[in-house]
């Protein structure tokens, strides 16, 4: 729109300066060389245009003439570095494809069209990297490190390489570096921290967290929350010969999660045994109401030591109080109760547990239960049955790996804060097999012995040439040895197989069962 309204003006302007020639005739006499030449103003002045306009296209001409061969030479370096720019771009697409062919061939002419770009050293490092050509790639990426732009990039290839050969220490020292020089990255501040917690240099970690929040790598939360797990894990290896540092570590840990179960565990802990059991109790208290867990029950339950089994189990009601009914605090309770000899009173607590599919860990207290009040009984060893086929209770898990205990970083990939308080899965727990009344009735009264009964015989099938003898209780008669074969010429005819009557400790066929025997554990 603005051109259109600015050749527009200009025309105006143009047809102004004509018109105004035109009303204001005049002459324009030039003389040069003993020559004259008179002419109107107008014809003057469309000459001096068009004398200005020929300069002006013969200067052109002249400068494209001069300026032809750097503009060829031009064109073919932009159509080289469009071919080396395609090979880049398909030598990509055929590393992320998994082609070494494919990848070499368009790596070798990307550095043929376009050198020592930085693409293309990325492009033939991946090539040997898709190849298997270690040592290849750790030439390409030490190139890259030649080169300011593509150092970082070269320092990250040679620490995964190294890692891959199991160079450890080379690794580390590639991350280091790449920190230095770019504390943004990522991979490498992870790296490091990876490393100092696999040193169990916890203060150290702590650094490296604290600077990645500086820098904005994580959020404030995740870094409140590693800070917490490097101080309980602080406060772990200070336990055994500095318990006042690891007192306070733990009480910095649970200042920034006061949820974090093994930081309320150990400070609830060395608080009771220092005596301060005001102070141990609300620690406890408070990691309790946020998750439920029988380390902190244990803590609780012997806060004071010495105190009587009546006393553990109003501290487990107190517990079952602030839980609201958990499972947890009802086992604690249960536990109490039986060190109490409150049968009835476990009983009770966990009945609700009951009623669905009990845990393993209830199967086997109330396997306790029945044990320590009726002694060894078929419903003991029922519940020891079920405890079998039951599902798993809530376990420390970091990928995978199932533990007692819990670790400030996974077994498996070193990862900070890798354990999780949760139910394993079940995929190896056989479905439950419910018992019967008539089972446990069984196996709780004494064995006797039971009168034979007398049966029908069961006469097998005779075959045509061999005769069946029923044995009527009177000893079999032996059965004779037969001669060589060279002793006669004609083998004697068998003698008759005696079948004796069913003995009494052998079970018979289920159709002559007893119906009001019919169990999986019957003696007969």
């Amino acid at each position: 729109m603005w051109r259109a309204l600015v050749f527009i003006g200009l025309l105006c302007v143009a047809a102004f300066g004509a018109v105004w020639l035109a009303d204001r005739p005049g002459t324009v006499l030039v003389t040069f060389g003993g020559y004259e030449m008179q002419t109107s103003v107008a014809v003057a002045a469309v000459a001096l245009a068009g004398l200005g306009l020929g300069l002006a296209l013969l200067w052109a001409a002249i400068t494209t003439l001069l300026r032809l061969p750097s503009r060829l030479t031009f064109a073919s370096r932009a159509r080289r570095r469009a071919r080396g720019y395609q090979a880049v771009s398909r030598g990509m697409v055929a590393v992320g494809a998994g082609d070494p062919i494919a990848a070499r061939r368009y790596a070798g002419e990307a550095e043929r069209l376009l050198g020592r770009e930085p693409l293309t050293l990325l492009l033939k490092a991946q090539s040997a990297q898709v190849s298997g050509n270690r040592n290849a790639a750790e030439a390409a990426f030490t190139q890259m490190m030649e080169e300011d732009e593509t150092r970082v990039l070269g320092l990250r290839g040679l620490f995964v390489e190294a890692r891959r050969r199991g160079d450890i220490p080379a690794a580390h020292e590639y991350a280091a570096e790449a920190v230095r020089l770019a504390p943004a990255a990522t991979w490498a501040s992870d790296a490091i921290l990876e490393a100092r917690c696999a040193e169990r240099n916890w203060r150290g970690a702590l650094e490296a967290v604290e600077r990645r929040a500086s820098l904005g790598l994580v959020d404030k939360s995740t870094a409140k929350r590693h800070k917490a797990v490097l101080l309980t894990a602080d406060a772990l290896d200070r336990d055994e010969h500095d318990r006042e540092g690891a007192l306070r570590s733990a009480q910095d840990a649970l200042k920034l999660a006061p949820t974090l179960i093994p930081a309320a565990v150990l400070a609830g802990r060395i608080l009771s045994q220092r005596g301060d059991l005001r102070r141990a109790a609300k620690v406890v208290e408070n990691a309790w109401r946020s998750q439920p867990h029988p380390d902190l029950a244990e803590v609780y339950l012997n806060l004071r030591p010495g105190d009587s089994a009546l006393d553990r189990l109003k501290r487990a009601e107190t517990l079952v109080k602030l839980s609201g009914g958990a499972p947890e605090g009802r086992l604690a309770v249960a536990r109490a109760a039986l060190e109490a000899r409150e049968f009835d009173r476990a009983r009770d607590v966990l009945e609700p547990l009951l009623a669905d599919r009990p845990t393993m860990r209830v199967c086997l207290f109330m396997s306790d239960l029945e044990q320590a009040e009726h002694g060894s009984t078929g419903r003991g060893r029922e519940w020891l049955a079920r405890a079998t086929r039951a599902p798993r209770d809530p376990a420390w898990i970091a990928d995978g790996v199932v533990s007692d205990r819990w670790a400030p970083i996974s077994p498996v990939t070193g990862r900070l804060d890798g354990f999780v308080w949760e139910a394993p899965p079940d995929v190896l727990v056989a479905p439950e097999i419910a018992m019967s009344d008539d089972v446990t009735a069984d196996l709780d009264d004494t064995p006797k012995a039971l009168p034979v009964r007398e049966e029908e015989p069961v006469l097998p099938e005779a075959s045509e040439d061999q005769s069946v003898t029923v044995s009527t209780g009177e000893p079999e008669p032996a059965l004779p040895i037969p001669e060589p074969a060279h002793a006669e010429t004609h083998s004697p005819k068998p003698e008759p197989v005696v079948f004796p009557a069913t003995p009494p400790d052998v079970p018979r066929p289920a159709e002559e069962a007893p119906p009001a025997r019919r169990s999986v554990f019957s003696i007969w």
